[in-house]
């Protein structure tokens, strides 16, 4: 969705590099706490990337699961009033109402801004300096990555039209 997009791109603007790193193996997603069946999840990814003791994953998973609920509770609010105002797309708008609700919006997407920021703020507090500096130098090789592939992608589009 719109909201879902605006959202991680406040998140991207306003994190470290590291933010960058947890949203880009999905700490931060729903879908972290429902792996399971020994397939690896994002920490342990994490661990593999920057070399985790069990104690740092332990702490990293508690910081996490802490976080989740009350991330995922302000999604969900914030999805109720974008369909709220969205719905007062019409010919007889209240206006009152929307300000009212784009204000209770941008409450909700500000507290989701400073809980993900606060979360990965704690889960960066675990790691060493070595971690911390292997997480950076990986992290820049993925945007790296990523910046190449639009570029391909942008130099493929030209090509079709």
């Amino acid at each position: 969705s719109d909201l879902t997009n605006r959202l991680v791109e406040i998140s991207m603007k306003l994190v470290k590099l590291f933010g960058i790193a947890l949203i880009a193996i999905g700490l931060s997603s729903p879908a972290m706490a429902q792996q399971s069946g020994g397939q690896p999840d994002q920490v342990d990814q994490l661990a593999q990337m920057v070399g985790l003791s069990e104690d740092q994953q332990k702490e990293i998973r508690g910081i996490i699961e802490e976080m989740q609920a009350e991330i995922q509770e302000l999604q969900g609010e914030a999805q109720q009033l974008q369909q709220q105002i969205q719905a007062q797309i019409k010919p007889d708008y209240d206006e009152d109402a929307i300000r009212e609700k784009a204000e209770e919006l941008g409450d909700v997407t500000g507290e989701m801004t400073a809980m993900s920021t606060l979360m990965q703020a704690k889960v960066d507090a675990v790691f060493t300096e070595e971690q911390r500096e292997e997480l950076n130098k990986r992290m820049q090789q993925m945007q790296q990555q990523m910046q190449q592939q639009r570029q391909m992608q942008r130099q493929q589009q030209k090509g079709m039209q």
